[in-house]
Order: structure tokens, then sequence, then C-alpha cells
């Protein structure tokens, strides 16, 4: 079970990686056909809260969080971590990209008004790697040992 619970993170994460990178080249190159149409995607793309840190995008933070992710499956793959310390590490940075998503999804249905489908596939993704994380912990040997 563990390891098609890996697989799918990995999946997911590569799927997160590919839809971070292309927003991020879009907010960099503000080419708006990237957006396929979407309005929406333009909207979101062009309001203050898709910068973080004085003109970082946020979709850059998306990639490194992804990063983060892939990076910690291949510690744990190549037995440079333990997988109790992955699943724990895991879950911490997946539960920051959870709130932070949480966070944004607010901020595009409460404060934009407008729904970018990117941003909602990248959304979906973490939530789903955010769900697999949990379910790691869960069925980890550590806290089936309490």
């Amino acid at each position: 079970m563990d390891k098609r619970l890996i697989q799918a993170s990995l999946v997911l994460t590569v799927i997160g990686i590919l839809v971070s990178i292309y927003m991020t080249v879009y907010k960099i190159t503000n080419l708006t056909v990237m957006c396929g149409g979407s309005g929406d995607c333009e909207v979101v793309n062009a309001s203050k809260y898709s910068e973080v840190f004085g003109g970082f995008p946020v979709a850059g933070v998306g990639v490194i969080g992804y990063l983060t992710i892939l990076g910690l499956h291949l510690l744990e793959m190549r037995g440079k971590l333990s997988r109790e310390n992955a699943t724990l590490g895991l879950f911490g940075i997946t539960l920051i990209g959870f709130l932070f998503t949480a966070y944004l999804v607010y901020i595009e249905i409460a404060v934009i008004k407008a729904l970018c489908p990117f941003c909602v596939t990248s959304q979906v993704v973490m939530t789903l790697i955010f769900i697999v994380s949990v379910i790691r912990l869960i069925k980890s040997p550590q806290s089936q040992e309490d």
C-alpha cells in the first residue's frame, strides 16, 4: 500500500511541478496566449496576490514546494532518509503547501473573484498530495506503535 501511495504522490508532484513551471513562465513573460483564452487566468495573474516578497511569482513558490516534495521522495527511495523521517517531512511540507493553497483559494474566490484553471489544477494536486501524506502518516509503523 505504501508503495502505491508513494507512486501516486510522485505522479502528482510531477504534475504540480509542470503546472507551476508553466505558470511561472506565464507570470514572467506575460504571454496571455498561455492562459488558453481564460480571462480569469489573466485576472488572477495580474493581481497583486500573484507575487510575494516584492515580485517573486507565487507559482515560483509552488515550483520550490513541489521540488522539495520530490527531493524528499528521492531521498527516501535512495535510502538516504528513513521512511519515518520522510513521512514526517512530507507531512510537514504538504501541510504548509495545503494551508498556502487554502489561502490562495480564498483569495481567488473572495477577493479577486476569478479562478485560474491552472491555479485550480495546482491547488487540487497539492490537496491530493497532502491527503496522501496524511494517509502515509496514519499508516506509518511509528503511529501504530502508540
